[in-house]
């Protein structure tokens, strides 16, 4: 049985994975860190606490913080896995210009720190970096594996360097080592700051009465919008493939807020400017105004590809949002989950709450 380590893994991407790997029967561990309250919603419908006399399952949870050295060592040290998941960060670019200096240390130096413990524990893990198409930043798309990084963020600048010292890793140490410079991936987990959750988030609120306005920053910016369990699959793949590499993960079409308005209110028969007014605070110092995925490389190399479109990204998105308010909707989401994934993937775990 394969053993799997992924920091992150109470976030929506951790969670995705580890409930794919537990279905290809891996040992599943995951590192969260110590806090006076309960985290880990996304991944309580798969966790079982053996000091509670529970139903024993493959996934083991350990405190920790990438941002502590000794505790990364012991943990890789005593669990020696087969493979290893960075998903730790802080992952907001918003945010980042706000908390430059944080951001640096978790999402940057987080990644040596882990690169470091593999190296003097001894332990012969598979590498996987969460890179982000942010590094592309003001790069004109469509963007790929030999695209100039032109970083727009304190968060890309941060990732640009993971992603640099990723690779200096694999090529000076011999550790399989790859980066996934994944493009924007959303679902019903994604926290509820990020654009797509709050468009969604919001619709729900207002179609229940529960609020009246949706204030946004830039309607024009474009992204290579995708869904995030078919994300996670592209991490797993790159570390099945027989060589380490660097991979473009994103479906190869962008689409703008505006348009992600358009689906999602007109998905419910209604007008999203009735609703929608433009905040300034809402835009970055920095603005990013285009990324798209050129995905060859993987298609072809690792035989990855994404199943579902954006128009079923957002009634799935919607359908979970609306489920999350007590209301029904037209329920083509639910029946799309069930067109595309298998039985480790589910519907009841796909509604989030970002207040419980």
């Amino acid at each position: 049985m394969k053993k799997a380590l992924i920091t992150g893994i109470t976030g929506q991407d951790g969670s995705y994975l580890a409930e794919l790997l537990l279905s290809q029967d891996y040992e599943v561990h995951g590192i969260i860190r110590r806090a006076s309250t309960f985290n880990t919603r996304r991944i309580d419908h798969i966790y079982h606490d053996p000091h509670k006399n529970e139903v024993a399952s493959k996934l083991y949870l350990h405190y920790g913080d990438v941002s502590q050295s000794e505790a990364l060592i012991d943990v890789i040290y005593n669990i020696r896995p087969d493979e290893i998941y960075n998903l730790a960060a802080q992952s907001h670019v918003r945010v980042s210009f706000d908390m430059p200096e944080y951001t640096a240390d978790v999402t940057g130096l987080g990644t040596i720190r882990i690169l470091e413990a593999i190296r003097k524990s001894g332990v012969k893990a598979r590498f996987y970096q969460a890179s982000s198409s942010e590094l592309y930043g003001s790069a004109a798309p469509p963007q790929n594996e030999d695209t100039p990084f032109k970083p727009q963020s304190p968060y890309a600048a941060a990732k640009l360097y993971s992603y640099w010292v990723t690779r200096q890793y694999r090529d000076g140490y011999g550790i399989f080592a790859s980066n996934g410079i994944l493009f924007n991936h959303e679902s019903p987990r994604r926290g509820e700051t990020f654009v797509t959750r709050k468009i969604t988030r919001a619709l729900a609120n207002i179609i229940a009465g529960n609020q009246k306005l949706l204030y946004l920053g830039n309607l024009d910016a474009k992204r290579d919008w995708g869904y995030a369990p078919d994300y996670v699959a592209a991490m797993w793949k790159l570390l099945q493939h027989d060589h380490p590499g660097d991979f473009a993960i994103g479906t190869g079409e962008a689409h703008s807020v505006r348009e992600f308005l358009d689906e999602s209110f007109g998905y419910m028969n209604m007008d999203w400017q009735e609703y929608v007014r433009i905040d300034p605070r809402y835009f970055r110092p920095n603005e990013v105004d285009f990324l798209m995925a050129d995905p060859t490389r993987a298609i072809n190399e690792i035989g990855w590809k994404p199943r579902v479109t954006f128009k079923e990204l957002v009634c799935i998105m919607v359908d979970a949002d609306m489920e999350l308010v007590g209301l029904e909707s037209p329920g083509e989401g639910k029946q799309l989950l069930e067109k595309h994934h298998g039985p480790w993937h589910r519907w009841e775990s796909q509604v989030v709450s970002m207040d419980r």
